[in-house]
């Protein structure tokens, strides 16, 4: 799948948007790791780094030193053909290097990166570095993501930032009627930058169904928690309704009584015409039958997507769980060597969402994009539009 252009101007803008997103932090915020999934500030400004000291530089920049051997265990995330790992549940313990270290470390990487693309390297090169700039995009999001989950857990409810984004509310309503039929999915050969789990484009046979022309809201949302949704198991999966029964789940993740919320601006009013946020696949799944509709497929996403391309708040919103797990379209193989691993050893037991979040890089909003969290995740941005059979 052709690759955007990894210039010198993307590679800097990119690199110094992580950096900019730890400026608000104070020095102890950069070790938080609220919970075993998350991961701290400091740790994705290494991992990231690590990804082209490791994936670019060592192969293709002659005479390159990489980071300590030990640095290599710390910062690896799951790449097992690379080696050892630190345990994930770990990272937080990680008080050093310090990161003045890693900081330095970054500032060689790119000094090095810079030159590298300076000599007009092999196509294959310039495709790694922008796999690289597209998976440090990736980790922009996911640091916001885990720092919510940390501040959450504090009493204070620390504020990151009075100007932190929110996603736009709904403005229009009702239900988008689409044909259905034989259609093309996926990703092709030309277009841009894709993951390679975003292709191959293949065919799917669509039934006509319907598609709601805005997310599920937050007032939405107050009323399935009013009617009991989280005490009747005739809305959930049978596995959902267990997890709701172990962790004691009776409203979405960060909402707080009295009508508040909790995001990165700290606790705020709930507005009833946001989407709701911070919903794990069962919750979502339940709202749906609550209300009497559904999830739509990725396929049906998709494809309302190429109908209607103006769909409101498809993209900077929030991700939209989907009905499909997350498998290899048909004729999908993975890229050889350690690379390969990115994506395709998670195609099991995970769910599909799609468009994008109001914490997502904004080039990132694609429709072909498809994201995968586990179905009991809520610390994503995740939220719902309904479907129903035509």
């Amino acid at each position: 799948m052709a690759p955007s252009p990894a210039t010198v101007d993307r590679l800097r803008r990119i690199r110094s948007h992580s950096e900019a997103l730890i400026a608000p932090l104070e020095p102890e915020d950069l070790v938080l790791q609220g919970m075993a999934d998350a991961s701290p500030p400091k740790w994705h400004l290494a991992h990231t780094t690590w990804f082209f000291d490791t994936f670019v530089l060592r192969p293709h920049r002659q005479g390159w030193t990489p980071a300590p051997d030990l640095w290599q265990h710390l910062f690896n995330s799951y790449y097992e053909a690379v080696g050892s790992r630190h345990p994930r549940p770990q990272r937080g313990l990680l008080t050093r290097p310090p990161m003045r270290e890693i900081v330095a470390w970054r500032q060689r990487v790119d000094r090095a990166l810079e030159e590298l693309l300076a000599t007009d390297p092999d196509p294959a090169v310039t495709a790694l570095v922008e796999l690289g700039l597209q998976h440090e995009q990736q980790h922009q999001e996911l640091l916001l993501m885990d720092l919510l989950d940390g501040f959450s857990r504090n009493p204070l409810l620390p504020v990151y930032s009075p100007d932190a984004p929110e996603p736009p509310l709904a403005a229009g309503d009702g239900w988008h009627a689409l044909p259905g039929g034989l259609v093309e999915i996926g990703h092709g050969s030309a277009g841009g930058f894709a993951f390679d789990n975003e292709g191959p484009r293949h065919r799917v046979w669509l039934e006509p169904y319907r598609l709601a022309a805005r997310l599920v809201t937050n007032a939405d949302m107050e009323a399935f928690v009013a009617a009991g949704g989280y005490r009747r198991p005739e809305f959930w999966m049978a596995d959902g309704w267990a997890v709701v029964q172990q962790q004691g789940w009776t409203a979405p993740l960060h909402w707080h009584p009295e009508g508040m919320e909790f995001s990165l601006r700290g606790l705020q009013p709930r507005a009833p015409e946001a989407p709701v946020r911070h919903l794990s696949w069962y919750e979502a799944d339940a709202v749906a039958r609550w209300a009497g509709a559904r999830l739509p497929t990725e396929a049906e996403w998709e494809q309302a997507l190429r109908c209607l391309p103006d769909l409101e708040q498809a993209f900077g919103a929030v991700w939209q769980w989907t009905a499909s797990p997350y498998r290899p379209y048909p004729g999908f193989a993975p890229a050889a060597g350690a690379v390969g691993e990115y994506n395709g050893k998670f195609m099991s037991s995970q769910m599909v969402l799609r468009g994008s979040s109001v914490l997502t890089p904004a080039d990132h909003g694609r429709i072909t994009y498809r994201n995968f969290f586990a179905p009991a995740c809520r610390w994503l941005v995740g939220g719902l539009r309904l479907a129903s059979d035509g």
